[in-house]
């Protein structure tokens, strides 16, 4: 399959859109302030909403088969705000008052303010059903409502599709005018009323994607199933005779140009989409739309939207080749899911198999169940190995000499054991990681009234049932999302701990302390046999179940928190662009590594541990306990190109997820390349990396990022 001509019209004029000033936040503000400023909180949140919806522009080009466009680039900020409707200036201000030691944490570089976004919606129901029978069924609602405030839920909620149906009535319009009659019927049709087409459907999703992505525009809020839910109308039409899959290809790149020129000029905007995956009763839901939305993809070249694989317990031969090649020659875009895998993680965590198969990544590769998720999936992340060094140092950082008062642990030198130090580290993370939760709740308890989200939360279950928001305890998983970034750092060091220090008596606890404060400057040999000691990476047993405990250990510091909503911590492991940061943050550490040293990727081993090469790397990674990761696990794999044949990296994808592996991502570009990109950015304009659950345009990156892609190991023969 190939591109037609107008999709290649379609693609250029992506390119050349300039970036587009929107308004849409002021307008929403500015009406509840001024035009519902009389009216309660909830009541002037869903008039402003559904009113600015409206009065988004209409952008309609003659070449489209599709109708509706927004645009995400020059976001002209609130010049009034209510005050109850303001997000921030409130948790902000009961955390500096209750979690006086969160803000040194974040100054300290331990971890990041809390986050909003990443979530899928079970949209569904929109193509089944229509905009009228969601109407329908919050009438209903209303009718019965428990009490005032489900009442006031309902009522919210069904002023969004009524917006939406307005919005989609001037685009009928301008449609008319135009004389694009035919894309005018279908428009008339759908999102109303149920779709019964291919192309009727994919109009009432992607009309409805925009509208919740305007309700809620934050990084991570993706489609999920995209092939799942819309396979039956396709197979209908192909089997009717109504459709062709070339056909069906060219409205699948269309929609997927939309997605894109939506954000164009925004690299690391994510948007994620999966295909394949399983049934609730474990078969194999790949189907060939599964396989021509990977094929949009490799022909289009766009970064938007993200495209993951999920792979089932028999997945199909030509699934797994499909794979193989986007991993060899899709531009660096490609990310594979494990189901087995995920699933077990998400039922170890109390989700029931029905719930955990539906799972999907909203954006860089979180894991949630789709349709029935908060989205609070991800805020954040900590810095794992600058924590081991606080707790090495008894607060004491080795970059600046400060002193953290909120460190506890008297340092390294006063443990009488590994295990007084490791159970020292262990409670720092958790110290660490509770309140930054703690912070979230804050947050939470600001979104129930100040970003009720009711579009959203009218695709969330179990929100029609409970009458409340996905912030107030509608959604039936209410879970917290961080990242520990540098586990396998940390595990490291806390060998070299237990060896050097505890077991072999290389140095005493002082020395290593002295040696990390000096950058291991007059403790040259020292250096070097603490670089000799075992690495998880390596197949190194010791090593391998030193990562093995850490991992489970930290991953009860997360299960062990309750939210405001009765939802648990969810590890969410992944390095997005945090490596070089931590770089920045760390001094020397007790593995040897001088000050600067980059945080690996996911469970991935570090670099420096790579050195008896792929296979080692990979069996060590398969020793990890991956049902801990109720939030998945990334991996990051990069190979010297002339390496990464099809063959390899089926090879290698098979081979990890026979191990229990998770997730798989990597490079495959030529380092020299990346150099040359460096100095001539000019020239490479089109090139794509991935960075860490995401890919962007290796020149829009920032130089410290740039740096730290290239740095890393490339796996060759």
């Amino acid at each position: 399959m190939a591109t037609t001509e107008r999709i290649q019209r379609l693609y250029e004029r992506v390119r050349k859109r300039p970036p587009q000033t929107v308004t849409f936040t002021r307008d929403y503000h500015r009406l509840a302030a001024t035009k519902y400023a009389d009216l309660p909180t909830a009541e002037a949140a869903a008039r402003a909403m559904a009113e600015a919806i409206v009065s988004l522009p209409v952008l309609v080009e003659d070449d489209d088969r599709l109708a509706g466009r927004i645009y995400m680039d020059r976001e002209v900020g609130a010049d009034k705000v209510r005050p109850d409707l303001d997000t921030a200036a409130e948790p902000r201000r009961r955390i500096a008052e209750e979690l006086p030691d969160f803000g040194e944490m974040v100054r300290s570089e331990l971890t990041v303010e809390t986050a909003i976004g990443h979530i899928t919606w079970n949209w569904e129901p929109i193509l089944r059903l229509g905009t009228s029978g969601m109407k329908e069924m919050y009438r209903a609602a209303l009718r019965r409502a428990a009490d005032e405030k489900a009442a006031e839920f309902y009522r919210g909620v069904l002023l969004m599709p009524d917006a939406m149906d307005e919005w989609n009535a001037r685009h009928v319009a301008e449609l008319r005018r135009r004389g694009m009659e035919e894309l005018a019927r279908i428009c008339e049709k759908v999102p109303a009323h149920p779709a019964e087409t291919f192309r009727e459907a994919v109009q009432a999703f992607y009309f409805q994607h925009i509208v919740v992505m305007r309700e809620n525009p934050y990084g991570g809020n993706g489609p999920g199933r995209l092939d799942y839910y819309l396979w039956p109308y396709l197979k209908r039409d192909l089997s009717l005779g109504r459709c062709t899959l070339d056909e069906a290809k060219e409205l699948v790149d269309e929609l997927f140009l939309r997605i894109e020129e939506r954000f164009y000029n925004q690299d690391g905007f994510v948007e994620a989409i999966v295909v394949g995956g399983s049934h609730p009763d474990g078969s194999s839901a790949v189907n060939p739309l599964s396989h021509l939305m990977v094929r949009s993809l490799l022909d289009l070249k766009i970064l938007h939207p993200s495209i993951y694989l999920r792979f089932p317990k028999d997945v199909p031969d030509d699934f797994v080749a499909l794979a193989a090649e986007y991993l060899k020659s899709g531009c660096n875009r490609a990310q594979v899911l494990n189901d087995e895998a995920v699933t077990a993680a998400l039922m170890r965590t109390g989700v029931p198999y029905q719930d955990a198969v539906q799972y999907a990544c909203g954006g860089c590769m979180e894991v949630g169940v789709q349709g029935m998720q908060d989205d609070f999936l991800y805020q954040g992340w900590q810095n794992l190995p600058k924590l081991f060094e606080l707790t090495v140092t008894g607060g004491v950082c080795l970059r600046t000499g400060k002193q953290y008062g909120f460190i506890r642990a008297q340092g390294l030198e006063y443990c009488r054991d590994f295990e007084e130090f490791y159970r020292a580290f262990l409670a720092e993370h958790r110290n660490l990681l509770h309140t930054f939760f703690r912070a979230q709740d804050l947050y939470n308890e600001t979104a129930r009234t100040a970003r009720p989200a009711y579009l959203l939360s009218s695709m969330i279950g179990d929100c029609l049932l409970r009458g409340r928001n996905l912030h107030d305890g509608g959604a039936r998983y209410n879970d917290y999302g961080s990242s520990p970034v540098g586990l396998p750092n940390v595990a490291d060091e806390l060998i070299a701990v237990k060896k050097a220090v505890f077991d072999d008596k290389i140095c005493t606890a002082a020395q290593l302390v002295a040696a990390m404060k000096a950058n291991y400057e007059g403790f040259e040999e020292l250096r070097k046999r603490l670089c000799q000691l075992p690495k998880y990476g390596q197949e190194n047993p010791e090593a391998n179940e030193m990562m093995r405990r850490l991992c489970a250990d930290v991953s009860r510091n997360y299960t062990d928190y309750r939210t405001a909503q009765g939802g648990t911590g969810k590890m969410v492991v992944l390095t997005f662009i945090y490596s070089p940061i931590v770089a920045k943050s760390l001094g020397a550490t007790a593995d040897g590594g001088f000050a600067g040293r980059y945080a690996a990727h996911g469970v991935t081993p570090q670099s420096c541990a790579m050195d008896k090469g792929i296979t080692a790397a990979i069996n060590s990674c398969g020793s990890v306990p991956f049902d801990c990761f109720n939030g998945a696990a990334s991996t990051m794999w990069d190979l010297d190109p002339a390496y990464a044949t099809p063959e390899v990296c089926r090879a290698l994808l098979l081979t990890f997820f026979s191990l229990g592996g998770q997730i798989y991502q990597g490079n495959t570009t030529d380092v020299e390349q990346l150099r040359l990109a460096q100095l001539h950015p000019e020239e490479h304009k089109d090139l794509i990396v991935r960075v860490g659950g995401f890919s962007a345009r290796f020149v829009s990156l920032e130089k410290s990022l740039q740096d730290e892609i290239i740095a890393r190991v490339r796996h060759g023969r």
